[in-house]
């Protein structure tokens, strides 16, 4: 038995969006070592970001592809002209959030390069998580945003006005349409970036999010609310981070285990009980390598 196209197609985006998740969850779960988590190679990076956008964003696209593969399935028929398979358009979104992973990727490198330990969860940290949840929180609220909103809450004018045929036209439309989504976008995935990017936690509550404004009738009104919600959540992570819910912090064992795991390492029994360990207590001021040093004097000390 088949299914009837529009069916089909909205069965398979979900399946897609599910697979995605799984393994999304096979890939990242237990890999969140908080704000400031590496990574990682180039190449591993693109397969895992890719798997985040399919899981968060196919099921907000999915009426604008259901929109598209009516459209070009009755185009087809009124021209007696090959069918664009639908996959093509899908691809050419994706192909868009692909585009900003990268940027994204260099523009974490390049901060890295340039303040190195500077921004450590023990310096700028906090203050540099904070504000950029803050700042997604403030785009939220302006008029590129909402234009961009617009566009994906109701894509008929685009398919109509802006068509163009065939599989590099199909292509085309999907970067195009990824382009927008991009554009409304890219200030949740920068607090995403921003909390933990390995995060299962923090990338299910984003996706929230984008699906409640593309798909809500309030969608728009939310998408404000968010916006609010974000500058105090900025505003939170800065001044208390320790006090977020969901928020691994990146000094804690939790995340040691974290980074341990990305690198392939199973921490002994003996290292989790080293991490579980009381620091020896520094003066305030003290830095890392003399902290090292006392904690090697310490360890120096004859037994009784």
């Amino acid at each position: 038995m088949t299914l009837p196209r529009p069916l089909a197609v909205s069965s398979a985006l979900l399946v897609g969006a599910l697979v995605a998740w799984i393994v999304a969850y096979q890939r990242m779960h237990g890999m969140d070592a908080g704000p400031g988590t590496d990574l990682g190679g180039l190449g591993w990076y693109v397969g895992i970001w890719v798997v985040m956008m399919a899981a968060m964003m196919l099921p907000s696209v999915a009426p604008m592809v259901l929109t598209f593969s009516r459209i070009s399935r009755e185009r087809a028929r009124q021209r007696d002209a090959t069918l664009v398979p639908t996959w093509i358009f899908v691809a050419g979104y994706l192909l868009a959030w692909t585009l900003y992973g990268l940027a994204a990727y260099g523009v974490f490198r390049a901060l890295r390069a340039a303040f190195g330990g500077s921004l450590s969860w023990d310096g700028l940290g906090p203050w540099l998580a904070g504000g950029a949840v803050a700042f997604a929180g403030l785009y939220q609220l302006t008029p590129l945003k909402r234009v961009c909103l617009r566009h994906c809450r109701g894509p008929l004018h685009f398919i109509l006005h802006g068509w163009k045929d065939g599989r590099a036209g199909a292509l085309r439309m999907g970067l195009e349409h990824g382009a927008y989504c991009v554009g409304c976008c890219w200030g949740l995935m920068l607090a995403l970036f921003a909390l933990g990017i390995m995060s299962l936690f923090w990338m299910a509550v984003i996706a929230t999010v984008i699906f409640a404004e593309k798909l809500l009738p309030a969608g728009e009104s939310l998408s404000r609310s968010f916006g609010i919600a974000l500058v105090a959540g900025g505003i939170w992570v800065a001044a208390a981070p320790a006090s977020v819910p969901g928020l691994v912090q990146p000094d804690s064992p939790a995340a040691q285990r974290a980074r341990d795991r990305m690198m392939h390492m199973t921490p002994s029994p003996k290292m989790d009980r080293m991490n579980q360990m009381p620091k020896p207590a520094t003066k305030p001021g003290m830095s890392g390598s003399s902290k090292m040093k006392s904690m090697t004097t310490q360890s120096m000390q004859p037994k009784p």
